[in-house]
């Protein structure tokens, strides 16, 4: 893959391991977005740069239509003609039970979850799809194993908003596959990052077949596979990066 890469909630996690990884692999330029973040989002940029690529750190809030619109707009100005989205930026939500979830946090979980979603592929699809002019490309998006688990009594509005990244992935692939673009998703397990709550990794870790969590650089060379000519006959599938679980 070639041209420019946007990669939403890039600063750190999974985002960051892909950012790195595809500019490494792929030799594209990279569009590091984050919404607070700078420090961590310029630290990216500066390691793909140390090793020889392109990258820039733009600001933008996913659950926002307008900072999404301009995410992509800027990218495109500073570093050419976008190719590729990784759809990763995302939030837990309330945790705990259903009955006792704010309306206003679910709110924003659907928001960044799933709305930013659906624009930030609408404005790929817009630049990439041979319908519009545009060369083809990939789009990955992030979902997650509790599309399957559930993850009842902790994070349920979480996994309900995986569930629609899903199904998401699927019908937007069948929908551009004549279009020169292939949409794809990773449904990570237990990841060791920034985003999970104190001690859980510790409480789950073990009980993952393979008795550990994984890291976000496993889950980003899934991420690049997919955005790869190497996946070339992919879309509407779903790579599960959770070591059994």
């Amino acid at each position: 893959m070639t041209g420019t890469l946007i990669v939403t909630g890039a600063s750190r996690g999974i985002g960051a391991a892909s950012a790195r990884l595809a500019a490494k692999k792929l030799g594209c330029a990279v569009a590091v977005n984050y919404r607070k973040e700078k420090a961590a989002a310029d630290k990216v940029v500066a390691e793909i740069v140390r090793n020889g690529g392109r990258a820039v750190a733009i600001q933008g809030d996913t659950g926002v239509e307008a900072d999404i619109v301009r995410l992509f707009r800027e990218a495109e100005q500073k570093l050419g003609p976008i190719t590729g989205l990784v759809n990763n930026a995302g939030v837990l939500g309330p945790v705990g039970r259903v009955e006792d979830a704010p309306v206003k946090e679910m709110e924003r979980l659907w928001a960044i979850n799933i709305t930013g979603y659906f624009v930030a592929a609408r404005e790929a699809v817009k630049r990439m799809s041979t319908r519009h002019g545009g060369k083809g490309g990939a789009i990955v998006n992030i979902t997650s194993a509790a599309v399957r688990l559930g993850a009842p009594g902790e994070l349920v509005p979480y996994a309900a908003s995986k569930g629609a990244a899903h199904s998401f992935t699927i019908g937007l692939g069948k929908e551009v596959a004549q279009e020169g673009i292939r949409v794809n998703g990773v449904e990570p397990g237990l990841i060791d990052t920034d985003i999970q709550p104190p001690g859980r990794v510790e409480k789950f870790g073990p009980a993952v077949p393979m008795g550990r969590a994984g890291t976000a650089d496993e889950v980003a060379e899934a991420v690049v596979w997919l955005l790869s000519p190497a996946s070339s006959y992919c879309t509407s599938s779903i790579i599960t990066v959770s070591a059994g679980r």
